[in-house]
């Protein structure tokens, strides 16, 4: 399926931020908002993966990136700086730095609980804290990702389901506080999406990819670029009034509960 019209130059001379950009969904949506027009800085630790990002990027427009851990204010502020100071002040933040791993509750360490929770959770509010003087103006945009573990209990991801609804309720959070100066904050719960690193931890075989299908409503996975439309549209003036929403991407898989992942982990 070709890339809408609509999309040349929607967003020219705009500048994006995108944390956990170098990879997956978060480097789809980069491409999305880099094509149509945008400056792009994607953040994110491993300095290999993103020079590689970057440099695909590139071929579409201008971009850079800056290595930062999000759980860390500071280098996250420090990146925001470095990136405002190349491509001037930001217009859009894409809060997209996650972590993952299928394990029960009893079967993982406080360790590595705290370490999505501090990923996810701590690392949306770095990012958007130390971004907001850089967007305090009308039009500008924050988009969080979020996931169906948010509002679906799913057992082997005790951590995500709460980190993502963490996340979700911060997102609503700042809607309500920085409505006021025009900074609209939205939130996108994409579901399976091929070629991810998530789905190949949760679906590593032919067989569970087709059960993993099967309890979709649209039976089958979406794909990066379609995460990428919706993050397009909501950057765009045509969401200019719509603020504090979490909107899926999943399919409608969202719809029929955790099932299979209980299903799959053996639940």
């Amino acid at each position: 399926m070709g890339h809408p019209v609509y999309r040349d130059n929607l967003l020219q001379g705009r500048h994006a931020f995108i944390t956990g950009g170098s990879s997956g969904i978060n480097l789809g949506i980069a491409t999305a908002l880099v094509k149509a027009g945008a400056k792009v800085t994607i953040n994110g630790r491993n300095v290999e993966k993103l020079e590689n990002a970057v440099a695909g990027l590139r071929q579409h427009g201008q971009a850079q990136g800056f290595a930062a851990d999000v759980r860390e204010y500071d280098a996250v502020e420090k990146a925001i700086q470095s990136a405002g100071a190349s491509f001037g002040p930001l217009d859009i933040l894409v809060c997209g730095a996650a972590g993952n791993f299928p394990a029960p509750a009893l079967g993982m360490s406080a360790r590595g609980f705290k370490a999505v929770m501090d990923i996810d959770v701590l690392g949306t509010f770095n990012a958007a804290r130390a971004a907001f003087e850089h967007l305090v103006k009308p039009g500008a945009v924050v988009i969080n990702i979020s996931a169906p573990q948010a509002f679906t209990p799913m057992a082997m991801q005790a951590h995500v389901c709460a980190a993502k609804a963490g996340v979700d309720m911060l997102t609503r959070v700042l809607a309500v506080e920085w409505g006021g100066v025009g900074v609209r904050v939205n939130g996108i719960s994409p579901g399976p999406i091929e070629g991810t690193e998530g789905v190949q931890r949760l679906a590593p075989t032919e067989e569970i990819r087709t059960q993993m299908k099967a309890v979709v409503p649209l039976q089958r996975f979406g794909t990066v670029e379609e995460v990428g439309d919706l993050a397009l549209f909501l950057c765009s003036d045509a969401a200019r009034y719509i603020s504090g929403a979490i909107i899926g991407c999943d399919g409608g898989q969202s719809l029929m509960g955790g099932g299979v992942v209980l299903k799959l982990a053996g639940g």
